[in-house]
C-alpha cells in the first residue's frame, strides 16, 4: 500500500530521503547580549544528516522572533493583530487611540520591534477594556468618529459577553484555553464541572461560585454557554479570548494541580463521550428527576450535591492520582455505570 512520506534531497545520501522535525537549541548575539533559542531542524531517517527543507529558514526566523520578543517582553505581531480584531480598530487609528505616532502599528506589523514602553501599553490594552476606554477617550480627538464608536462598541460587548461570569472562572478558563490545543463549547463544559467537583474532592472548597444547570447535554454553566455558543460544535477560536490569556498566571499551584490532573484525564476525550460519562453520574441524574430524555430543563445542579458524590468518588478510586480517575473513567463508560 502506498504511504504519503515526506521527501527530500540528503545531500550526504545523494538521494532524496524521508525526513523527520525535531527541535534544537541554538546561541545567537543580539545587541551584543547572547540569547538561546529552540527552532525546528529537519534530519533524514536515513543517515540522520539536517536536511535543508524549502521555507524552513523563514519558519525558524519566525521561531527566533517569537521567543525574543517573549524573552525580553516585548509584544508579538499576533498581539498586534488580536487588539486590532478585537476592537475592530484599524492599524493607524489604534496607533493614534494608544498616544502613537500615526504609522507606528503599522511599522510593528511589518516586523519593527515595539519599544519595552510601548509594549507594555499594547499588552495593557490587549487584557484590559477598561485601560483601552481610557486610552480612547484620552485620545478621541485624534481619531475619527466611526473608529471611536466602533471600538466602544466592542468594549461594551466584551463587557456583556466575556466579563459576565466571576473573575475566577475566567482564570480556569483562561487557564485551560493554555493548556490544550483544542476545546469545543461541549468540552469545556464538561471539563469545568469535573473541576468544580475535583476541588471539592481534593481541596475541600468550589473552584469559582457558578452553578451549573442540568441541561440535557450534561451539567451546563448557562453564561459560559452564552459566551462560546457561535462556536457550536467547534473548536474555540476567538481573539477576544486573548484577553483572558495572562490570568492563569494568578491561580494557586494547589489549583493549578487540581486542573491538570482533570485536563490530562478527562481531556482525552471528546465532548460527547463526557456528556455519556455525567448521564451516569448522580449530581445530573437527581437534577433531572421528572424529565424525559430530551425535555429541555435547567434546573440547578447543587454544588452539595457535587461535593458528595466526588467525595464518595474519591473514597472508593482515589482521585488524587492520575491512574485513579482513569479507573473511574473506565467505569463510568461501562454500560452498567456507577
Amino acid at each position: 500500500m502506498a504511504t504519503n512520506r515526506r521527501m527530500e534531497f540528503c545531500t550526504q545520501c545523494r538521494t532524496e530521503r524521508p525526513y523527520v522535525f525535531r527541535k534544537r537549541n541554538i546561541k545567537k548575539t543580539i545587541r551584543d547580549q547572547e540569547y538561546q533559542f529552540e527552532i525546528t531542524s529537519a534530519y533524514c531517517s536515513e543517515c540522520g544528516g539536517e536536511i535543508n527543507i524549502p521555507g524552513l529558514i523563514d519558519f525558524n526566523m519566525q521561531e527566533i522572533d517569537e521567543q525574543y520578543r517573549a524573552q525580553e517582553g516585548l509584544v508579538s505581531i499576533k498581539d498586534i493583530q488580536d487588539l486590532m480584531s478585537i476592537y475592530d480598530i484599524g492599524k493607524a487609528p489604534l496607533s493614534l487611540a494608544l498616544g502613537f505616532g500615526e504609522i507606528t502599528i503599522t511599522r510593528y506589523l511589518a516586523g519593527q520591534m515595539p519599544s519595552k514602553e510601548y509594549s507594555v501599553i499594547i499588552k495593557e490594552a490587549l487584557s484590559s477594556p477598561d485601560y483601552m476606554q481610557k486610552l480612547l477617550q484620552e485620545n478621541k480627538s485624534k481619531i475619527t468618529e466611526s473608529a471611536y464608536n466602533k471600538a466602544t462598541a466592542a468594549i461594551a460587548d466584551i463587557r456583556s459577553s466575556l466579563f459576565c461570569v466571576s473573575d475566577k472562572l475566567l482564570t480556569v478558563i483562561s487557564y485551560v484555553f493554555h493548556t490544550m490545543q483544542e476545546v469545543t463549547p461541549l468540552t469545556l463544559q464538561k471539563l469545568l464541572y469535573y473541576i468544580q467537583g475535583f476541588s471539592y474532592a481534593l481541596c475541600g472548597h468550589e473552584m469559582f461560585s457558578e452553578d451549573c444547570e442540568a441541561w440535557v447535554h450534561g451539567p451546563v454553566y448557562h453564561k459560559v454557554y452564552d459566551m462560546f455558543r457561535d462556536f457550536r460544535y467547534s473548536p474555540i477560536d476567538d481573539a477576544r479570548f486573548s484577553i483572558l490569556k495572562e490570568k492563569e498566571a494568578t491561580l494557586s499551584d494547589q489549583k493549578k494541580q487540581v486542573i491538570d490532573l482533570v485536563l490530562s484525564t478527562f481531556g482525552m476525550y471528546g465532548g460527547k463521550v463526557l456528556e455519556e460519562i455525567t448521564h451516569n453520574e448522580d449530581p445530573w441524574r437527581d437534577a433531572r428527576k421528572g424529565y424525559d430524555v430530551m425535555e429541555h430543563g435547567n434546573d440547578i445542579v447543587s454544588k452539595a450535591s457535587i461535593k458528595s458524590y466526588f467525595d464518595k468518588v474519591n473514597r472508593e478510586y482515589d482521585i488524587t492520582t492520575a491512574d485513579g480517575v482513569k479507573n473511574y473513567i473506565r467505569k463510568m463508560l461501562q454500560p452498567s455505570g456507577m
